[in-house]
């Protein structure tokens, strides 16, 4: 079986708070994985570039709150999954993430959702927007998408975030914490959530909220080989080019497509 990554950009930034800018991102996280500066390989030396399927931008209207647009993003979400192959979605904000799982728990059942943030992202409505980029997970957790929440990397959980936490079942650890992941005790299909603010600054400045005392990229990169071969999708979001620095968070965001596509054909084959 030959197994050929889909890499989907969904430039969307209008559900973000704070600043605009992430719309960008997807074209800022490709150019780095195709600058002269890179290669191929992963870190285990498997030459993973020439198995990604490059599927383009999908042509979202970039309106807040808009359904149609949610709409889009589970369409095609859906059509990838169709042909067998698994997807990487670079974001855009972390709003993408919520019609993203609509259509993976269509297909898989049972799914297991490791989230790496700085933000629990789980506000029931924040800013009069249900589909806010602080949102996905609550609604996502409403719809029934998964049947377990891991989130990793947390450092700014308000009061209604661990209420929200408690309400919902999620397992919340600190990046102070992170050592208590077991990723052997999970079962089932996984996808993985990655906002790039889960890292920490120094490792990713070109987010739109800093958030001091995140993990290393070396804990993220760590993560990802520890997880079990059954990620089945994932997504790497907040990318915000306009502040990044020397196109580091873009490299970091490259990095990550090409270590997550390695573990996605891994699981695959």
């Amino acid at each position: 079986m030959v197994v050929k990554v889909g890499v989907l950009g969904v430039p969307l930034d209008a559900n973000s708070s704070h600043l605009f800018g992430c719309a960008e991102g997807p074209d800022a996280i490709r150019g780095a994985l195709h600058s002269g500066s890179r290669n191929d390989s992963t870190e285990a030396g498997i030459e993973i570039v020439p198995m990604l399927d490059d599927l383009g931008n999908l042509d979202v209207a970039n309106v807040a709150g808009s359904r149609s647009d949610a709409d889009l993003i589970t369409d095609a979400t859906r059509r990838q999954l169709a042909t067998g192959n698994p997807l990487v979605v670079l974001g855009g904000d972390h709003s993408i993430t919520y019609p993203i799982l609509i259509a993976v728990a269509e297909k898989y059942a049972n799914l297991t959702v490791v989230h790496i943030d700085a933000h629990p992202d789980t506000y029931d409505n924040f800013g009069d927007n249900p589909f806010s980029h602080a949102s996905p997970f609550a609604r996502a957790m409403e719809a029934g998408c998964m049947s377990s929440l891991i989130q990793l990397g947390i450092r700014t959980a308000t009061a209604e975030g661990r209420q929200q936490a408690e309400r919902f079942g999620i397992e919340m650890i600190a990046p102070r914490e992170v050592h208590r992941f077991d990723a052997a005790a999970l079962d089932g299909p996984l996808y993985l959530s990655l906002d790039l603010d889960g890292l920490d600054p120094s490792v990713a400045p070109g987010v739109s909220h800093h958030e001091p005392g995140g993990l290393t990229f070396r804990e993220v990169l760590d993560i990802i080989d520890a997880l079990p071969p059954t990620l089945i999708g994932a997504d790497i979001v907040e990318l915000n080019p306009s502040r990044d620095v020397h196109d580091m968070t873009a490299m970091v965001g490259a990095k990550l497509v090409k270590e997550v596509a390695a573990k996605l054909v891994e699981s695959a084959s």
